[in-house]
């Protein structure tokens, strides 16, 4: 599709839109008759929530959030009066469209042209495909699911999208970020040869914990203190360490055939912390052979370690978020060194690029498949740590382990609940290993 203006994108897009549909099966919009104006509704109405919207707003182009949604009404007035103050009459919702409760996503996304999903990633797989069904363009947090058969439903949904010509990009930030691009670049051109192993880590003190409430039922409370519940998170090699497990991914140009690791729960301990592991230490094996070294951790009051590096037949590398690259020739010479003056906010950077083409009539994103396997490459590790055994990339993908609750209401019970000390099960390498794939 070539380059329109806005004006004329609104009158070409039913005729795009209409020609996907023979396909689909729906027809969406991407804006309203005679308007400049690009409509969001943001779902999930946390800190990241806030955060992508204000990202949205530094895109440059002409945006107005018209619609709120989340479980929690004190998350979204709160973020509401936060952006209110901020961005002024570009905050457009009336009581009208603010949206309390689980399937106030439905609602949301009818009211815009492009939604921004931020929930716990939990709840992504549904929004996506309730997204894409209504014609929407996405911007979604990373990762995109915790279990597979979420997965397998994020893969549908992006086959749609793809049909109906709707932008995508996941919050896999480092994809928008000059000195990997500038890098990962000169990597694929030969610059250090075929990368024959690597070692991406995540290692930090860990998140925040939200002690439960007298008040708060046991949905409430796992939905409050998210990051410690599988269901919602999907373990913090999923929700965390998938920012540098998908640069492997994209260094090596595929995804593992086979993954096995170990890991435990070994300080971050107690009712506080729900079924989550503390350490993850995995090997991610691709077809050539190659091994690239996995490890992250919430370990309080020890040395931290956010970076990736890859070594090469003739050469290696270094990268990390703080704008960091180095490639080192054969005879450890430095070929390459990133300047990083003047590079963008890569936060700010794939907002930018998804609401150009948006304006400018353009489909030019499909994020949601690479951020899509790279999750199930994170997914794929904590189950071969829970279960201590070799998982295949193949064999996982039939996998039918569905984590997440029959029924969202909070007076609704989750999956996993506590035993009488008010403690979560956490997985035991060898036992139960039926409950994970």
């Amino acid at each position: 599709m070539g380059s329109l203006k806005r004006r004329d994108f609104i009158k070409s897009s039913s005729t795009m839109v209409g020609a996907a549909a023979l396909a689909s099966g729906s027809v969406g919009k991407v804006f309203a008759a005679g308007s400049d104006i690009i409509k969001i509704a943001l779902i999930g109405c946390g800190g990241r929530g806030t955060g992508a919207t204000f990202d949205a707003f530094a895109s440059g182009q002409n945006i107005q959030l018209v619609a709120m949604a989340d479980a929690f009404k004190d998350n979204l007035d709160k973020t509401y009066a936060t952006l209110k103050e901020k961005f002024g009459d570009k905050i457009n919702v009336p009581d009208s469209r603010k949206y309390v409760g689980f399937d106030g996503y439905k609602a949301a996304i009818k009211d815009a042209d492009v939604v921004l999903l931020a929930t716990p990633p939990g709840f992504r797989p549904i929004h996506f495909e309730e997204a894409v069904k209504a014609g929407k363009h996405v911007f979604m947090e990373k990762p995109v699911a915790v279990d597979i058969p979420g997965i397998r439903k994020v893969l549908e949904a992006a086959k749609e999208a793809k049909a109906k010509k709707l932008n995508v990009v996941v919050g896999l930030q480092r994809r928008y970020q000059t000195n990997y691009r500038e890098a990962i670049k000169r990597i694929q051109d030969g610059a250090i040869g075929d990368i024959v192993a690597g070692q991406v880590y995540w290692n930090s003190g860990g998140v925040w914990v939200r002690p439960r409430k007298p008040e708060q039922t046991e949905m409430e409370y796992q939905m409050r203190n998210w990051y410690y519940f599988n269901w919602l998170c999907g373990d913090h090699i999923v929700e965390q360490h998938v920012h540098n497990i998908d640069i492997a991914n994209w260094v090596k140009g595929k995804y593992p055939v086979s993954i096995q690791g170990t890991g435990s729960q070994a300080h971050r301990t107690g009712k506080d912390y729900g079924e989550i592991y503390d350490n993850f230490a995995v090997e991610l094996t691709y077809d050539d052979g190659s091994v690239v070294y996995s490890q992250c951790r919430h370990f309080e009051g020890i040395s931290n370690r956010v970076d990736e590096t890859f070594q090469g037949t003739k050469g290696r590398v270094y990268l990390s978020a703080g704008n960091q690259a180095v490639l080192w020739g054969p005879d450890g010479k430095e070929i390459y060194r990133h300047n990083p003056k003047g590079n963008p906010n890569a936060y700010q950077q794939e907002h930018k690029e998804l609401f150009q083409a948006i304006a400018d009539g353009e489909y030019k994103f499909d994020n949601a498949e690479y951020g899509a396997y790279s999750t199930l490459t994170g997914i794929i590790g904590r189950i071969a740590c829970y279960t201590g055994k070799v998982i295949k990339w193949d064999e996982a993908m039939k996998s039918n382990i569905d984590i997440m609750p029959e029924r969202y209401a909070f007076d609704a019970n989750p999956k996993i609940m506590p035993n009488a000390e008010g403690l979560y099960p956490v997985a035991m390498p060898g036992i139960n290993v039926e409950k994970y794939i």
